[in-house]
């Protein structure tokens, strides 16, 4: 057999390693690319629900809301449940559960025509939809903790992170199609038999490395001189697990390094949140796009993101091994990242669209890289090895506020103002408070250990 090459990490005379954990990276990219797109389809469907239902504004904003709602209250059961039974188990639960919400919301219109009725089934089903999904983005997280090690954590981290972009390239003009051809519950009805079908893949392929059949001794050494925590889904590290005290809580949040960390989600998650619910419903209502244009206009922006994703994974994976410390490979495409983010604002400037789906593009590239380097990434260096899931639920939690916040604030913006730049100078400064925060409040990114004196 041939030998591995020193870029492999900690080789083996006799065997190459597998790449088995890059499988389960594409796994865990295609649930949470169906996650966000469960999210992603009501901007798509919004308009045709608005005009079948009569919604205002307003009330299409709690709408578009109603998912982050729960999905913030649902982060830190879920990453208690994470760390109590493992990856496996509570990822294909909440898989199987999301896609049957998905598919009830396409059946409301044959259900009623009432507006209070739809309404109030409209917002339970994606509120549904927010509880069930809560542990999938920890669940990714913790996911990247077990199968990469810290020099690969990044590019693993980023593809992950990206799914939105990744989510909205093929299924908004996906979804526009359906819509136009079959009317809005269409789109709810594929994707909800898409992650059913999933959830079979994910029962099928999903283990721990150790217990994997496709790993390789070569590998499992790789990711373990690497840092990977391949053991956190063991049933020894699960029944081993220490009960969660206050003094866990209290560690996660009074740091004010992961502070900083927490309001970056946020205003990434603000930026996304704006992207995946009211700039298909924009380029429709203030740029006079039809609804099948605009979902293939959002193509572009989401194809940016997902690259500037990767982007910036890979370069702060290579700043890493290169000898940059975490910090600095960390926060240096974040901080460049989140600036060229900024330029969303200059939409409110110029009456082409072809220019503004452009400015989107690149700002969504500069989102890209950020997320790509400085949110799950970082949240993978610092989480506290007792409480991965939980760290994860934490961030997210905190995070996804913007996801609460951004629908309901821009449709009042819409509804006061009568048009859409106020809300363009709201997003952008998200953009500029994350830089600020990263560059020069949150200090070194190192990761956090749990002590007993938390406690006193």
């Amino acid at each position: 057999m041939s030998v591995s090459s020193p870029s492999e990490g900690l080789v083996s005379a006799v065997e190459r390693p597998t790449r088995t954990r890059y499988t389960m990276l594409a796994l865990i990219l295609a649930l949470a690319t169906v996650a966000y797109a469960d999210r992603a389809i009501l901007s798509i469907a919004g308009p045709g629900i608005k005009a079948e239902f009569g919604l205002s504004p307003i009330q299409l904003g709690y709408i578009l809301s109603a998912f982050s709602w729960a999905y913030v209250i649902g982060q830190v059961p879920g990453g208690i449940l994470l760390d109590r039974f493992g990856t496996k188990a509570i990822y294909g639960t909440a898989l199987v559960l999301w896609s049957v919400a998905t598919f009830l919301v396409g059946l409301i219109g044959e259900v009623t025509t009432n507006l209070s009725i739809a309404l109030g089934l409209l917002f339970a089903l994606r509120f549904a939809l927010g509880i069930i999904e809560a542990p999938s983005f920890p669940a990714n997280g913790r996911i990247a903790v077990m199968w990469f090690p810290k020099g690969e954590r990044g590019l693993a981290t980023s593809l992950f992170a990206s799914a939105s972009y990744f989510a909205v390239a093929i299924f908004s003009p996906l979804a526009g199609w359906l819509v136009s051809i079959f009317n809005w519950p269409a789109p709810f009805f594929a994707l909800g038999a898409l992650g059913v079908v999933l959830a079979v893949v994910w029962f099928t392929m999903m283990r721990t490395p150790r217990e994997h059949p496709w790993v390789n001794e070569a590998e499992l050494e790789h990711m373990i001189e690497g840092g990977a925590m391949v053991d956190i889904d063991s049933d020894a590290s699960l029944k081993a697990r220490p009960k969660l005290s206050v003094s866990t809580f209290r560690q996660l949040l009074s740091s004010r390094m992961l502070w900083c960390a927490y309001i970056g989600q946020y205003c990434t998650i603000a930026l996304s949140y704006f992207f995946i619910t009211w700039f298909p419903i924009y380029l429709v209502q203030a740029r006079g796009m039809n609804i099948l244009d605009a979902g293939i206009s959002t193509m572009v922006p989401a194809i940016c993101g997902f690259l500037g994703g990767i982007t910036g994974g890979s370069i702060s994976d290579a700043l890493i091994r290169r000898g940059w410390s975490v910090s600095a490979g960390r926060k240096t495409p974040y901080v460049t990242g989140m600036l060229m983010g900024c330029a969303i604002v200059l939409a409110a400037f110029t009456e082409s669209n072809v220019l503004i789906v452009v400015l989107m593009g690149f700002a969504f590239f500069g989102k890209g890289v950020a997320a790509g380097s400085g949110t799950w990434a970082v949240v993978s260096d610092t989480a506290p090895k007792e409480a991965v899931g939980l760290a994860g639920a934490v961030f997210n939690c905190i995070g996804n506020v913007g996801g609460i916040v951004t629908p309901i604030v821009f449709g009042y913006i819409v509804q006061a103002t009568g048009g859409y730049n106020v809300g363009l100078y709201f997003v952008a400064a998200h953009c500029l408070l994350a830089a600020l925060l990263f560059a020069f409040v949150m200090g070194k990114i190192e990761r956090v250990e749990m002590t007993p004196e938390a406690s006193k």
